[in-house]
This record gives C-alpha cells, sequence and structure tokens, in this order.
C-alpha cells in the first residue's frame, strides 16, 4: 500500500455586498461549509455579530457602502474576513469585555465574538475583522468537510 501525501486545499470565496441587516442569506452561505452543529451555531452568532458591527459601525448603516467578507477553508481553519469601509475602530476600542451595566443596550459584540472563535485579529486600520476556528473532528477521527 502506498501512502500519498495529502495535499493542502485551500478554497476561498469573496463576498461583497451593500450594506444592509438583512444578513439572514449571507450568513447561511458563509457557515454552509462548518458542518459540525455545535460550531455551526458558535460560529452563526459570531459572524452575525461581527457583520452587525460592520453594517451599523463601520459603514453607518449607508446603503452606498460596501461590506467585504471572504471565506478561507484550510485544512486545518475556517477563516472568515469581515471588512467595512469605516474608518476602523481604535486599538483600544477593541477589547472584548462586557459593559459595567449589565442592562445596557449594547457593548456585547466584541465580546461574543471572542467567544465564538479561537482567533480573532483586527487588521492595522482596524476596519477588517478576521475571525478563524479550527476545524471540528468528527466522531469518526477524520474532520468535517
Amino acid at each position: 500500500m502506498v501512502s500519498v501525501p495529502q495535499i493542502a486545499r485551500f478554497r476561498w470565496a469573496d463576498f461583497i455586498l451593500p450594506s444592509t441587516l438583512q444578513l439572514s442569506p449571507l450568513l447561511e452561505i458563509l457557515i454552509e461549509p462548518v458542518g459540525c452543529l455545535t460550531t455551526c451555531q458558535r460560529v452563526q452568532l459570531g459572524l452575525h455579530e461581527a457583520l452587525v458591527n460592520a453594517v451599523r459601525h463601520g459603514n453607518s448603516e449607508d446603503p452606498e457602502k460596501r461590506l467585504r467578507v471572504r471565506r478561507i477553508l484550510t485544512p486545518n481553519w475556517l477563516v472568515w474576513q469581515v471588512q467595512d469601509e469605516g474608518s476602523g475602530l481604535p486599538h483600544e476600542a477593541r477589547q472584548p469585555a462586557l459593559p459595567e451595566q449589565m442592562d445596557a443596550l449594547s457593548g456585547r459584540g466584541l465580546f461574543l465574538i471572542h467567544q465564538c472563535f479561537d482567533d480573532v485579529r483586527w487588521s492595522r486600520r482596524g476596519n477588517r475583522l478576521q475571525l478563524a476556528c479550527r476545524r471540528p473532528i468528527s466522531g469518526a477521527g477524520s474532520q468535517d468537510p
């Protein structure tokens, strides 16, 4: 029996859309390759928060501005890059903390994003967020599709 080395497969897809809060169709497409239900639910929550932040805070809900999302699939990671056309979130505002007032109407998004992903990175400018999770391992010991 000859062992053939597995060639690393990297796939990506780019999505460029008007800045809108009607995110359900996009979310369904973005999470489609996840495979594992638990990971899928976690990723969906985190991506929803990131997309809403990009539309509301980055693009100021301006439909003339664009939302750019790149989905990258690697053998070990699932990665999403969410970019808006805003001026970017200042470095000091990127901390994943809950609001001091628990009944505050906002301020939980970054905390939730950090809870949902294994790795969270910002671009230098602060208008692109990279979110990554390790690929789930199936019960048979092989990785999900």
